[in-house]
């Protein structure tokens, strides 16, 4: 075999040593600097030439950086002979302006997946994807892991006396379901009208949800407006509890001070992002998870095998 090497981006160091880890192989050397006016400079400290190469970087705030050293780190790599470059992404940047929601818009999930090809990336594994429809914008492979698995190892020990899943709208109903029929429960819908970005109205509870531990499922959690309003509304209708499971943890904006003084009991959060713990936030590793991946994808192994 040719041998594979990890590297990892400024955004996931921590992330991409876990993965190395899990592996026992050694991560990468770069070096990765910023001129005094904020160019992105990449120089790759050994020899990649005719190695498979993984680049591990989420493209999360700040968003730009991330995702131009990326780029440059791909060019960098391509141009030192490296056989194929895989990039893993836990968190794909710009996912959420995946259509034209309005007149004049970019569709700029589009834009990224181009750009990300431009610079010479062979395949990409990425996490929950904001909309699954996002992996044909690529013409390369792309592999999009359920961060939901990462969940049912963690609700099963809360031993909860009555539970039911709930998708916190209607656009979360096919990931919300699928977690639901992997933990043989029910489901109830959370329907909510979003006025702009960043700010929900939560309308109804479509199902009944008195009396019930109710388990939220969603790609991501932004300014947990949406978790804390629908909280809300579930314990309005007589939920006994309401805990979320987020695969990205953005976090920004008010979203701590929103948890901390809404009615959401917990969230849970993976480390796609660099996201720190408190008294209602918990944050599960996915990086072995990613490592299986890798290995997978190196030795030429069903991807798919591991959610089925």
């Amino acid at each position: 075999m040719r041998g594979y090497k990890i590297f990892a981006g400024s955004a996931s160091v921590e992330f991409a040593k876990e993965i190395c880890q899990v592996l026992d192989v050694p991560l990468g050397k770069a070096d990765i600097k910023k001129f005094s006016d904020g160019e992105i400079s990449v120089q790759i400290a050994e020899s990649v030439r005719g190695r498979d190469v993984f680049i591990v970087q989420s493209t999360g705030a700040p968003s730009n950086d991330n995702l131009m050293e990326l780029l440059i780190m791909t060019d960098a790599l391509k141009r030192s002979s490296a056989q194929s470059i895989t990039a893993v992404v836990p968190y794909y940047g710009y996912a959420r302006q995946d259509r034209k929601a309005a007149p004049r818009v970019p569709i700029t999930a589009k834009l990224v997946a181009n750009l990300y090809e431009t610079a010479g990336i062979d395949r990409v594994v990425t996490m929950d994807l904001h909309a699954g429809q996002i992996q044909g914008f690529f013409d390369i492979p792309v592999d999009n892991l359920y961060g939901s698995i990462t969940f049912e190892h963690y609700i099963k020990s809360k031993n909860l006396k009555n539970p039911i899943i709930a998708s916190p709208d209607i656009g979360g109903v096919a990931r919300a379901r699928y977690f639901a029929k992997r933990m043989g429960l029910e489901m109830v819908i959370v329907d909510k009208r979003r006025e702009k970005a960043n700010e929900s109205e939560v309308m109804g509870i479509i199902g009944d949800v008195k009396g019930y531990d109710v388990i939220m499922i969603d790609d991501m959690v932004d300014t947990a407006g949406t978790m804390v309003k629908a909280a809300t509304a579930l314990k309005n209708k007589g939920a006994t509890s309401v805990m979320a499971c987020a695969t990205h943890g953005v976090l920004s904006g008010k979203a701590y001070e929103n948890l901390e003084n809404g009615e959401l009991d917990e969230l849970i959060i993976t480390n796609t992002l660099d996201t720190k713990e408190n008294s209602k936030i918990k944050v599960l590793t996915v990086a072995p998870l990613f490592a299986e991946v890798i290995r997978r994808v190196y030795h030429n192994e069903s991807v798919n095998g591991l959610f089925e």
